[in-house]
């Protein structure tokens, strides 16, 4: 298993990983169709952002990216994998990953918005949670997340 970095012609791959993975957590086909714009990893997105997968005997199960918000703090922008993979340490992987490849850069904080479901696994890997957002579903709150280094 080895983490890389994702090629601009994965983006079709990761989009689907990005949709199966939000509809793990029982999100209506309509509601990932109405996410569509904000589930999908272009070409562009590729290309701008770092952006790593996780392939295992040649098929890439996840992927995270970040941005940089400025010098000292990144945004972990995306972390999902295939719902087969999830709750079997590859989440937990792909995190150590990105803590490893960032640690040297003088990088003081973490930050992210978390799925709601996901949020105990962040909590677990030793982010906090510093506040919440109304997300577009009426009453589904979105988690806002971070880990200083």
């Amino acid at each position: 298993m080895t983490v890389e970095k994702a090629k601009i012609s994965d983006c079709e791959i990761l989009t689907e990983i990005t949709k199966k993975s939000k509809a793990y957590w029982g999100y209506s086909d309509e509601q990932i169709q109405k996410w569509d714009k904000n589930l999908t990893i272009s070409k562009d997105y590729i290309s701008e952002h770092n952006v790593f997968k996780l392939v295992d005997n040649d098929l890439i199960i996840g992927y995270y990216s970040y941005v940089f918000k400025d010098e000292k703090v990144i945004e972990l922008d995306n972390l999902f994998v295939l719902p087969d993979y999830i709750g079997k340490g590859f989440g937990k992987y792909l995190v150590v990953d990105f803590l490893n490849r960032i640690k040297e850069i003088g990088i003081e904080k973490i930050t992210l918005d978390s799925e709601p479901n996901a949020e105990k696994f962040y909590l677990k890997m030793g982010f906090v949670k510093v506040g919440e957002f109304e997300s577009s579903i009426k009453n589904r709150f979105m988690p806002i997340m971070e880990m200083k280094l």
